[in-house]
């Protein structure tokens, strides 16, 4: 008798963080810091505008991403990804030096580049490998990014001081890190369970039939995409979560700039860049683990409540002031990663994994695409008042707002199961 095969799921998990990790961390947030050496002469607007790019295009290429999933298969649409991502950076680090340049390279290329290596993809896989566990998988898959974060931006800032501030250095570490993640998508990578003969959480049929307490918190109706359009819940969560996305978005853009400009020392704002990635980390852990064990909705909206607590922390930051900064770096990430995490797994219960590429790359390019606008916001804002003021109190008042928009986001009846209960009723 052939010995069963161990679950590969819990190792595709170790691979999704490894991608993640790299394509994530090192040209997103390591950007940053690599952009903050640079000597292209741009304005505070113009700036932020390779972030809204860049946050713009990862959103729109979503839905070409999730078509991509669906007609070439996970590991391809990684390994596209990564190519993109190395591309922008070798054009970054060998040619760059007028601002278009950096608002092509790093706004448009890069940020499709980590739209196809990144998020649809990498919640796709564990959508398809996971359902009683989903919560907490999807936590680990995309918590990657905020080790990444914290590692890049100390490697990168060390590597840069020892290149004496060249920032063409950075890009080129960042191109090789694309290779690397290439690499390992095209070996490691798998399509679904079912492709090697197993089933999700890595239990038998007979098991998965047996109900359980996630069957009050995932479907198991087999959702089409069209249906899911149909439901207002889809899009009260797409509403919140670009409300959720704006303050992270501007954050990313604008906070080592502002703690830069308060007076703060490059070393503590490396720190609190730091601490921002890191709350990412811990946001996704907990939001996960709580999709796994309570209502969708309410484990979002408890995220949220995390973005009140950081706008007041932003607004009393400064030199003087640095655990004030670093508290508001850890509670914005980790309202971020909290609320990342549920809009993920939030669209995976509701609508279950048959339509969540298509459910998950429209979601993505809507929530990155209408929140985009923040790094360009957050530079307009700055240009008129002097001051990043404004910009925190616009980011608590958006918290209020997707906590609003969430209540009434409620997991959605299929219509034929709705209209069986009022025939019975």
């Amino acid at each position: 008798m052939a010995e069963k095969q161990p679950f590969y799921g819990w190792k595709l998990l170790g691979v999704l963080f490894a991608i993640d990790f790299i394509n994530m961390g090192f040209p997103y947030y390591g950007g940053s810091v690599i952009s903050s050496y640079m000597q292209i002469p741009m304005s505070r607007s113009t700036y932020g505008w390779a972030f809204t790019l860049l946050n713009l295009f990862v959103g729109l290429a979503a839905v070409v991403v999730a078509l991509s999933i669906v007609k070439y298969g996970l590991r391809a649409t990684f390994a596209m990804g990564s190519a993109l991502i190395f591309l922008g950076s070798l054009f970054l680090g060998f040619y760059a030096y007028k601002p278009w340049h950096f608002l092509v390279a790093f706004g448009v290329v890069i940020g499709v580049g980590i739209s196809f290596a990144t998020l649809v993809p990498a919640a796709t896989a564990v959508t398809r490998w996971f359902r009683r566990y989903r919560g907490r998988a999807m936590g680990i898959a995309l918590s990657a990014s905020g080790f990444a974060g914290l590692a890049a931006s100390k490697f990168l800032g060390r590597m840069l001081q020892a290149a004496g501030g060249n920032w063409h250095v950075g890009w080129k570490i960042v191109a090789c890190a694309a290779v690397l993640s290439g690499v390992i998508a095209l070996v490691f990578v798998r399509e679904s369970p079912e492709a090697l003969g197993q089933s999700a959480d890595g239990i038998s049929a007979s098991e998965q039939s047996q109900p359980t307490r996630t069957d009050a918190l995932a479907t198991k109706y087999p959702w089409t995409a069209g249906e899911a359009y149909g439901t207002s819940a889809y899009w009260l969560i797409a509403i919140a979560s670009v409300a959720a996305q704006f303050p992270f978005f501007f954050m990313i853009a604008h906070w080592p700039k502002n703690l830069g400009g308060l007076g703060v020392a490059p070393s503590n704002v490396t720190w609190a860049m730091g601490c921002l990635t890191m709350g990412t980390l811990l946001g996704r852990w907990l939001g996960g683990l709580l999709m796994d064990v309570m209502n969708a909705r309410y484990a979002y909206m408890i995220g949220l409540c995390c973005y009140f607590l950081g706008a007041y922390c932003a607004l009393g930051a400064g030199p003087h002031a640095l655990l004030m900064a670093y508290a508001a770096s850890l509670l914005h990430g980790g309202a971020f990663g909290w609320t990342f995490t549920c809009m993920n797994t939030c669209t995976a219960h509701y609508y279950g994994p048959a339509a969540f590429p298509k459910l998950n790359g429209m979601m993505v390019m809507l929530t990155s695409t209408l929140a985009s606008p923040a790094g360009t916001v957050g530079g307009k804002i700055f240009d008129r008042y002097g001051s990043y003021a404004h910009v925190f109190q616009l980011d608590a008042v958006l918290a209020a707002i997707a906590i609003v928009v969430m209540a009434f986001a409620a997991m959605p009846q299929p219509r034929a199961a709705a209209e069986t209960t009022m025939r019975t009723a």
